[in-house]
């Protein structure tokens, strides 16, 4: 079912997934569907989990063999790159609050850990490596967001703005390190 809803909110968009539809897309009554989800918030929630999911691991494979600024590059290109392979996936990781559930919570905190764990080569302070995995999942998560949206004026080339943040945010961590 989770499955149904990422191909609708990937094709369609996260505002078409809906009980009824993805009831339609399985072919089954949408009563049937409570057995798996307790209700639309649960869906979103789900999907949302799943997204998480898929940006973790894509992030861990970006990291794999790369350190330091390699590291930054390849997991901020991996985490554009998501986005724009799966948008309804990524949508639904900002429909449903996180704070207060546990699940979502550690979902959110293995994302932290895979940056933070690709900034050992900087030597920064274990609590410092924290504010600086946030900080990549901020800008990241912004670039991206904005880029979905279609919320950048053009006629800059995305690409290019897209490597000076990285550039900006390297130099920052740089800066950081002790």
């Amino acid at each position: 079912m989770i499955e149904t809803a990422a191909r609708i909110a990937d094709q369609d968009g996260i505002d078409e997934v809906t009980l009824t539809r993805v009831a339609k897309d399985l072919n089954i009554s949408q009563p049937a569907l409570y057995r798996h989800v307790e209700g639309y918030d649960d869906l979103i929630r789900s999907l949302g989990l799943e997204g998480r999911r898929v940006l973790a691991d894509v992030l861990t494979d970006a990291a794999v063999g790369v350190a330091g600024d390699d590291a930054v590059r390849a997991m901020g290109r991996a985490w554009r790159q998501i986005v724009l392979e799966r948008p309804g996936v990524y949508a639904a990781t900002d429909r449903y609050p996180c704070a207060g559930d546990a699940e979502l919570e550690e979902a959110v905190d293995r994302v932290i850990d895979v940056l933070g764990l690709a900034l050992a080569a900087y030597n920064l302070e274990p609590e410092d490596q924290v504010h600086v995995a946030r900080t990549l999942r901020s800008a990241f998560h912004g670039f991206a967001a904005l880029e979905a949206g279609d919320g950048h004026p053009r006629p800059h080339d995305l690409d290019d703005t897209y490597e000076h943040l990285l550039d900006l945010l390297i130099a920052g961590i740089r800066g950081h390190s002790i």
